[in-house]
């Protein structure tokens, strides 16, 4: 018993002290505050429709914005503490004295981890909360489609941060590993992309053409695709509460939690070596 609470005792300490720190930023806060805004003010933007065109085009742009709003601020709410909380405490010098307790750096950079992922599921939950509220207010149905699409977002959002952390661990300031985590954000939504490159490679019969085909197809293997964890169109096209479809949630949970483990393992490979 007091080798487990050692062993977990300490990732959770430093789980609660990240999160506590963390919600405290201003740009953390600014993007809540504005991705709140966004979402509450998308009723507003509906004013300005046709009221002669199609009669739920209103409620559409409703869902478009708010899933659109969720989607970009929690991805840049996630990629931004992923990549500071490192950087940040190597600036601050805090880093020294949590390692010179007895916490291993594996424990450490867990509880580091942890601490992000409770900030980003609070935020998540803070936004979904209201565009859960706003729908239900407007059609007086629990929309449980945004549920699964809430739960599908934040297992895309802990992918994002698992490389965005384990890019931070390498950096000294959070503007480098902000910057990847960002492009790792474009491409993971750009995979599905190759499947195109895949199809039209090899039809000329040139060996450029071939090996272009291979690499795309070697790449869409490895690489995350985040567009397997949308259901945008469901959300906006269907009934709020119509069951997910084409999706297949145990394996997308599955293979979120396959690359955050690789992730937090590329992360720790390089702190490990870390002078600090």
């Amino acid at each position: 018993m007091n080798y487990l609470s050692s062993a977990f005792g300490g990732p959770w300490c430093v789980a609660v002290y990240t999160y506590r720190e963390g919600i405290r930023r201003k740009l953390l806060i600014g993007f809540l505050i504005l991705s709140l805004l966004v979402i509450f003010g998308s009723s507003f933007i509906t004013s300005f429709v046709d009221p002669t065109a199609e009669t739920d085009i209103d409620l559409k742009l409703i869902k478009d914005i708010c899933v659109t709003a969720i989607a970009i601020f929690g991805a840049l709410i996630t990629v931004y503490i992923s990549a500071s909380v490192i950087p940040a405490e190597v600036e601050t010098k805090v880093i020294y004295t949590v390692l010179s307790k007895p916490v291993s750096r594996v424990q450490y950079l867990l509880g580091k981890f942890l601490g992000i992922q409770l900030i980003i599921i609070v935020n998540l939950l803070l936004m979904g909360g209201l565009f859960f509220m706003a729908l239900y207010i407007r059609q007086g149905i629990m929309p449980t489609l945004l549920l699964w699409s809430i739960f599908l977002t934040y297992f895309e959002f802990l992918i994002i941060s698992a490389f965005t952390f384990a890019v931070s661990c390498a950096a000294t300031s959070p503007l480098v590993p902000t910057l990847q985590g960002l492009f790792i954000y474009i491409t993971a939504n750009l995979t599905e992309y190759l499947k195109d490159v895949e199809h039209r490679a090899g039809q000329t019969g040139q060996f450029l053409d071939e090996a272009i085909g291979k690499i795309a197809t070697a790449l869409y293997s490895i690489l995350p695709n985040l567009q397997n964890f949308s259901i945008k169109m469901q959300i906006v096209n269907g009934q709020p509460n119509d069951p997910p479809t084409d999706v297949m949630i145990p394996w997308l949970v599955l293979y979120s939690l396959v690359y955050a483990v690789a992730g937090f393992a590329c992360a720790y490979l390089v702190f490990r070596r870390k002078e600090v």
